[in-house]
């Protein structure tokens, strides 16, 4: 049965798949694989076949499926490869953007997640919609949420709407893969929780 849609635009939001269906893995090689790719330790080398190792999206991990993954991916691979399996997967800390108008970005945990893993957390919202930095280009929409754990300061997440949003949440990617606290991170603009 075929339909036919009018629409002034499409946007497709299905995510990726690997194609390795035809590959024959299991049979010819013993390399274990679900839809979402081939089953890897966290060296990115198969469970089932120590002589396969797989990198972005045809590596079933824990990384989402981005480009900066993908190479992340094929840099842990490459140097497995050639020194033995000495660097481990680490999506610690990876932002993630999505390029609206403003830009939304996002690192580490949500509230949700933070408050599933039972941790106590202090979260700093703000509008920022009346900043300088929002109001000389015109933006009406714009904030960040900052997550901070109460006992160690430490940063759990960030999320921010705004203009240069995608640059400025590189700020705390860092912060959450070294492990800084807010102090360390202390900023006045962003009014951080102690």
């Amino acid at each position: 049965m075929t339909s036919t849609v009018e629409a002034d635009m499409v946007v497709h939001g299905a995510g990726r798949e690997p194609n390795i269906n035809g590959l024959d893995l299991m049979d010819a090689g013993g390399v274990k694989y679900t839809h979402r790719g081939i089953t890897v330790n966290e060296y990115l080398q198969s469970v089932s076949n120590p002589a396969v190792y797989a990198a972005g999206d045809v590596a079933a991990n824990m990384g989402l499926p981005l480009t900066p993954v993908a190479s992340y991916d094929g840099a842990v691979v490459a140097n497995n490869l050639i020194k033995g399996n000495t660097l481990k997967s680490n999506y610690n800390g990876l932002p993630s953007v999505v390029f609206t108008i403003p830009p939304l970005v996002s690192v580490g945990m949500q509230e949700k997640e933070a408050k599933d893993q039972g941790l106590r957390f202090k979260t700093k919202y703000e509008d920022t919609s009346s900043w300088a930095s929002s109001r000389r280009v015109g933006e009406t929409c714009a904030g960040f949420k900052v997550l901070v754990e109460e006992d160690t300061n430490r940063i759990l997440g960030a999320h921010i709407l705004g203009p240069h949003a995608e640059e400025i949440i590189n700020i705390f990617s860092i912060a959450i893969r070294l492990g800084l606290t807010s102090k360390d991170q202390r900023s006045n603009t962003l009014h951080l929780p102690n």
